[in-house]
């Protein structure tokens, strides 16, 4: 029994009780655990709660420590509880039978297999436009989206991961006149011109972008280009189509192998350009106006636009009370395709992608990507028809969502809004010494600033590539010092684990409506919250049992099985609520996933990880196994240090984060 099921199983017997003594019917059963393990293990308010019922429905007044007292007797008849307190005015302090529970569930696995036969939810994240690398500011997005998606699978949910291609937007087109007007170059050139390339394509159009920005600027004449180009892309065919197809595609290629270095995958790869081509707006409109939540109007400011009415807004300057969906000009707004696209996620459009395979990584995995084309390929995956749909998009879009989330409940209300989730979250910025070693020219008043916010006006753009080199590069001056001993490929892969897990860590520590300015030195630190001291933390609990004999831990539980005396003596002596608080700690793992899957928050499990990993660095301190003569005692420890280890690794993994083999 994991502690999740004990807890779900302690509410139940207090809404039982609740019934069968009081006849009242609890809607909610609160519980906390307490700060200490010498306070109990779980504690139950509810005895106020219901007081205030009974007082309600009978008139009668209880008091809630005599409440408590009956609950009491009701909780102690279960199996795993040992003794329930009651304290202060009526709380109820809930103490489990150690020794019991622990051998129960000293092999229990952390996170749950997706179950294949539950329904879908999506998670749409990273995104970014196909026009250049990647910087590291789309690095949150990509990081939290992706540490989604492990919690939604560690309890158990089937998941689709989708990252959108904008392969028919502004930014492509600008790369595409820069290849045309500024390089001269068509298509077949640009292939030659790869073969010969001394650094990515991805970095060689991140530096074309810029030329295009100063090429409008020296002339608004050249901004025809622009506009000849979009109508190009819009239109889907013919030479400068293909040319951007092909841009927008080696670009995607390249940032899916940056992604890969911080083991960031996807299933599916939606593009734009199929969204229009295979007239998703369309049917979605025709939807709108067939179950009346659109309208045209005659009249007033919004004279010949098709609207969608909001009554929760207000309605600005910016944010009308009654949204725009199609201009007078008849030319459709943003959030009235990505209405349509939304729909489709949901499988509420009536209409399909065709597909064809993009992608396959070293493992065999594949990652597809859609297509206008009528293709019929071998062993394609069912993509879209989920039941919620996650979008991981910064808090600067907030209002479109809103917009979407709202516009897709409106046209099926059946559905609701929750349905559609915005997983908002702030920018990435930089420390002023993390600016200075990543090259960034600053002045000094630049240098007197808290932090450095990513500016590609004055060229503050940093690749994620380069970022991520940087972490590797000094997190391998640290391992190479450590461990001489080791051969440089494995150096290196020590060091790569170490430079995700502090990159990772640190982009996750934090809420996600909290700004994070990024500083080398405080992710890359041993000591404090940090992605490497939990990592250690691992690595010495792997390290003691590298030392035990061989059948050390099977031999342990054998030990403490049979010795439930003897081990419930240890648990209640001096050093008991030490070691049941790391044991106890270690068995919330599943809890506390499930937790942040709920709050769409995964700065949950990392301070859990954080905490669990404090605990295990003190009973390192604390205890010698290696060296302890109580064979009783010693399978005691073994046991709570394998189950540590076990949690602390199943955490740190759904963060995307590896223990290496040495630190």
């Amino acid at each position: 029994m994991s502690i999740l099921q004990l807890q779900n199983t302690l509410r139940e017997k207090v809404g039982e009780t609740a019934r069968e003594k009081f006849n009242i019917e609890l809607e909610q059963i609160a519980a906390e655990i307490p700060p200490k393990t010498e306070l109990g293990d779980l504690a139950f308010p509810v005895a106020f709660e219901l007081a205030k019922q009974i007082k309600q429905a009978t008139g009668e007044k209880q008091n809630p420590r005599n409440i408590a007292e009956i609950l009491k007797v009701s909780l102690e008849s279960f199996d795993f509880v040992a003794k329930v307190e009651v304290a202060g005015a009526g709380y109820l302090n809930v103490f489990y039978d150690r020794a019991k529970f622990f051998a129960e569930s000293s092999e229990i696995t952390f996170l749950k297999t997706p179950d294949q036969r539950s329904p879908k939810v999506c998670v749409e994240h990273t995104s970014v436009n196909p026009n250049k690398s990647m910087h590291i500011g789309h690095a949150r997005n990509s990081v939290l989206g992706d540490t989604f998606v492990r919690i939604l699978k560690a309890t158990g949910k089937r998941v689709e991961t989708q990252n959108y291609i904008d392969n028919t937007g502004v930014q492509v087109a600008d790369v595409v006149v820069g290849f045309l007007h500024l390089r001269k170059l068509n298509l077949e050139q640009i292939k030659d011109l790869e073969s010969h390339l001394q650094i990515p394509f991805d970095y060689y159009c991140w530096d074309l972008y810029t030329e295009v920005g100063k090429f409008y600027a020296s002339n608004a004449e050249n901004l025809k280009f622009r506009a000849e180009t979009l109508h190009e892309l819009e239109r889907g065919e013919g030479e400068i189509y293909e040319l951007a197809d092909y841009v927008a595609t080696r670009n995607v290629e390249c940032i899916l192998q940056t992604m890969e270095r911080l083991d960031i995958r996807y299933d599916l790869l939606p593009r734009e350009s199929d969204i229009l081509h295979l007239h998703f707006w369309a049917k979605a409109f025709d939807l709108m106006k067939e179950r009346g939540v659109v309208r045209f109007e005659t009249e007033g400011k919004n004279k010949g636009c098709w609207v969608m009415p909001f009554d929760s807004h207000e309605g600005t300057d910016e944010h009308e009370a009654d949204k725009i969906l199609v201009r007078s000009n008849g030319t459709v707004v943003y959030t009235g395709k990505d209405i349509a696209y939304q729909m489709w996620k949901l499988g509420l459009l009536g209409t399909d992608f065709c597909y064809r395979l993009f992608y396959t990584y070293d493992d065999g995995k594949q990652v597809w990507v859609t297509t206008a084309d009528k293709t019929e390929p071998e062993n394609l995956p069912e993509f879209g028809n989920s039941e919620v749909v996650f979008n991981v998009i910064d808090s600067r879009q907030a209002y479109p969502q809103e917009v979407v989330k709202e516009g897709v409940a409106t046209i099926f209300p059946e559905k609701g809004e929750g349905a559609s989730v915005h997983l908002s979250y702030e920018m990435v910025a930089l420390s002023v010494s993390a600016a200075l070693e990543l090259g960034l020219s600053l002045t000094e008043d630049d240098k007197t600033r808290p932090f450095i916010e990513m500016s590609g006006r004055k060229g503050w753009g940093v690749k994620a590539d380069d970022f991520i080199n940087l972490l590797e590069e000094k997190a391998f001056t640290e391992v190479s010092t450590r461990n001489p001993d080791f051969s440089l490929e494995k150096q290196k892969l020590i060091a790569h684990q170490i430079a995700v897990g502090a990159l990772r860590y640190f982009l996750l520590k934090f809420t996600k409506n909290t700004i994070i300015v990024f500083d080398f030195k405080e992710a890359l630190a041993f000591e404090g919250e940090t992605g490497v001291y939990c990592q250690n933390a691992a690595v010495r609990f792997n390290s003691i049992f590298k030392k035990l004999e061989e059948n050390a831990l099977e031999d342990a539980r054998q030990t403490f099985s049979m010795e439930n005396k003897i081990v419930s003596e240890i648990f209640d002596s001096e050093i008991g609520n030490e070691i049941w608080s790391l044991a106890a700690l270690a068995l919330r793992l599943e809890e506390t996933i499930s937790q942040a899957a709920i709050a769409t928050e995964p700065a949950i499990l990392a301070k859990y990880n954080f905490n669990l990993s404090k605990a295990m660095h003190l009973f390192h301190h604390n205890h010698r196994i290696i060296t302890e003569e109580n064979a009783v005692k010693r399978a005691v420890l073994i046991a709570i240090a394998d189950l540590a280890r076990r949690a602390l690794t199943g955490g740190l993994q759904t963060m995307g984060i590896e223990v290496p083999e040495r630190m």
